[in-house]
């Protein structure tokens, strides 16, 4: 399917009251998996993409290193793709507008643009963080694709979830065609929703008790689990490590996934 298909289709995704479910695979074998499960949509991850580089979430990952990945994910499926880009790689807006139309010359159908100013955990002044988006919705409706705005403050505690309502209010009144503000509650979930723009929830906190069809309830349009099911991988690559060195305790293999079925996914033949 040609970019400009896949941009139009991952548009169409975003329904109010029955979002699409959008996994964040860390590598391209997990996409590639993913697509074959049936994801219509999938996102990078900054935190699983940067574990598997051995570095931390957070600007440890450089902009060419990460447009080099959201690059080799898009050439591996046949799914719309969107990236993850932290704060842009900058504080400027200039420079926002710059990663944003990278992401598009990438083959990504969406990127997402947060306000916080990385390396740091501070969020940016509300006029600062407004002005980015502003930049980034115009390099992003130049280029064709979709543009995610973040307020990520309320997950780092900087500030309330009135704050992170009133950011994501001013960036849907600056066009952005998504809003995402994550770990936000139910409550603020719809309040977001009544703006018209289309909502990403994260499947993380309290949402993770949600099905996909209750969060819906709630007016979200899309779902992301971040890096959620990097960090299960993680969990398992801990403990099954910890079991087998410390009590030489193998049976955790027994766990392992059959690897002709995952060989059959990754060479996209038949299922049957």
């Amino acid at each position: 399917m040609n970019r400009e298909n896949l941009i139009e289709r991952f548009r169409a995704l975003h329904v109010r009251g029955n979002p699409v479910v959008m996994p964040n695979p860390w590598d391209i074998g997990s996409a590639k998996i993913m697509a074959r499960l049936g994801a219509k949509a999938l996102a990078t991850t900054s935190s699983g993409h940067g574990f598997t580089l051995g570095l931390i979430d957070g600007g440890q990952v450089t902009r060419e290193v990460a447009l080099k990945h959201a690059a080799d994910l898009c050439a591996a499926v046949d799914v719309p793709v969107n990236g993850d880009f932290e704060n842009g790689f900058g504080d400027s807006p200039a420079t926002v507008a710059e990663t944003v139309r990278m992401a598009a010359a990438a083959g990504l159908a969406g990127v997402s643009i947060e306000d916080t100013a990385v390396p740091t955990k501070n969020s940016y002044s509300f006029d600062l963080a407004l002005e980015r988006i502003v930049a980034a919705v115009a390099a992003a409706r130049a280029a064709g694709i979709l543009l995610t705005a973040r307020a990520d403050g309320w997950l780092l505690r900087n500030y309330d979830q009135t704050e992170a309502l009133r950011r994501c209010q001013a960036f849907a009144e600056a066009g952005a065609d998504v809003l995402y503000a994550p770990l936000v509650d139910a409550e603020t979930t719809s309040a977001l929703a009544a703006t018209g723009v289309p909502v990403n929830v994260l499947a993380a906190g309290s949402m993770r008790d949600l099905t996909a069809q209750e969060i819906g309830t709630l007016g979200a349009a899309r779902i992301s689990i971040g890096g959620g099911l990097a960090r299960v991988t993680q969990k398992v690559t801990i403990e099954g490590t910890k079991a087998i060195l410390e009590r030489g305790d193998f049976t955790i293999l027994k766990e392992a996934a059959n690897a002709v079925e995952v060989e059959a996914m990754l060479n996209n033949e038949p299922q049957g």
